[in-house]
């Protein structure tokens, strides 16, 4: 517990780092809960898709021996790490439905709205958990969500921490749903220290746009990656909350399931 706390708290001031820089560039309040668990395709300047480089220099890597290798594996090992409500805080309580779907894996278009896709062969099994802050005392329901996605190769969970970062280039306003958007999306990759226990970190910020709400709300996405799995946890702001009170509920929910994934399949760093 002292470790993940330890570890919680380094990665928090690499995501607040990364926040004040984006704080620049995002308008308005920020953005929300946000975009479904899929990134677009990332492209270099020459319009040639890349993969993100490795934040800390060192590679952090699953035991081969345990390694998931079949969707069987992986969707085992996915269902043991991803972060519900017990890992978020003790406000916060199951979505209904609390699962994604299984297969699902959500698209951005080329008018950037995501709408549901199928699951690429690179990716073996992922998973989202959906919780929430309920309405209570004239403030908004806080939605979050985290997902783990299990990939054949950490190549291949590169590639998807690339095409992340491409988004918000891509699209910077995008369609969730009928009623919700993300406007002015920006992203950033911060660099680690050589503390670091993960292989790439990645926040996103914007601004989240729900017709039930009169103003626009804050917008949180942090996505790591620990060899072939990568995590992501995101916040929808709502009324009577700021971005602060979320951070460090968002950063602790990853952090645990970086965890929870070392214990299920002894990762190496």
């Amino acid at each position: 517990m002292r470790d993940t706390y330890g570890r919680a708290l380094r990665t928090g001031a690499v995501v607040a780092a990364g926040m004040a820089l984006l704080a620049g560039c995002s308008p308005g309040d920020g953005g929300g809960d946000g975009k479904p668990p899929r990134s677009t395709p990332s492209t270099s300047a020459s319009g040639t898709p890349t993969p993100s480089p490795t934040a800390s220099g060192r590679v952090v890597t699953l035991d081969p021996k345990k390694a998931p290798r079949t969707a069987g594996e992986a969707k085992r090992l996915a269902l043991a790490v991803v972060a519900g409500p017990d890992a978020w805080g003790p406000e916060y309580v199951e979505r209904s439905p609390f699962l994604s779907a299984p297969g699902s894996w959500p698209v951005l278009d080329e008018h950037c709205t995501w709408e549901a896709g199928s699951l690429p062969g690179s990716v073996l099994y992922s998973v989202t958990a959906y919780s929430e802050i309920p309405a209570a005392g004239g403030k908004g329901v806080v939605r979050v969500a985290a997902t783990v996605t299990i990939h054949r190769t950490g190549s291949d969970a590169g590639w998807e921490m690339a095409e992340t970062l491409e988004e918000a280039l891509r699209c910077t306003d995008q369609r969730l749903r009928e009623g919700e958007r993300i406007s002015g999306l920006t992203s950033v990759s911060p660099p680690y220290d050589d503390q670091s226990t993960t292989d790439d970190l990645i926040v996103e910020r914007g601004s989240y746009l729900n017709d039930a709400f009169e103003k626009p709300q804050f917008y949180t996405w942090l996505q790591t990656r620990i060899g072939q799995v990568s995590f992501a946890t995101v916040v929808k702001g709502a009324p009577g909350y700021t971005e602060a009170k979320t951070t460090d509920a968002q950063v602790r929910a990853n952090v645990i399931m970086q965890d929870r994934v070392k214990k299920q399949w002894g990762a190496q760093s």
